[in-house]
């Protein structure tokens, strides 16, 4: 599979893996000056790049470094983000800091992973009904706490 990116920004980075066997690619932080993020406050950071896989059958997933989500509590506000393989605006990684200390991350700084994984396209069917389960309809810590 191969990635093409694009540069929005003259200093913009492209992503690299920085070992042979990484299975993410580091996004880099894209501004003219640092970004800092306080306690409890959500920033989007922009990484100054697009991209094109070139292929449809896969999902592009963000994460944040583990480094600055055990040193200073940084993670994705949602959770993880999520870039469908036709998306092709400016990747954007909005950052909340969990930490009880303001954080400032630098231009050209590495502060996301972005990780390539197939995903399946379903079709999509309604129905009246669908088939019983051994669990059914029971929910969260319906199997157990271990």
């Amino acid at each position: 599979m191969t990635l093409t990116f694009k540069k929005l920004r003259q200093d913009a980075v492209i992503p690299k893996a920085q070992t042979k066997s990484s299975a993410g690619l580091d996004l880099c932080v894209c501004s003219d000056s640092p970004v800092t993020i306080a306690p409890g406050e959500i920033v989007t950071v922009n990484c100054g790049v697009a991209c094109c896989p070139d292929r449809e059958d896969v999902v592009l997933l963000v994460f944040i470094r583990s480094s600055l989500g055990r040193k200073y509590g940084l993670t994705l506000a949602n959770s993880v983000g999520v870039i469908d393989s036709d998306y092709r605006g400016e990747i954007m990684v909005p950052l909340i800091n969990h930490g009880s200390q303001p954080c400032t991350l630098f231009p050209g700084e590495r502060f996301s992973q972005l990780v390539a994984l197939p995903v399946y396209l379903p079709e999509v069917l309604e129905s009246d009904s669908l088939p019983e389960s051994e669990r059914g309809k029971s929910g969260f810590g319906s199997t157990g706490r271990l």
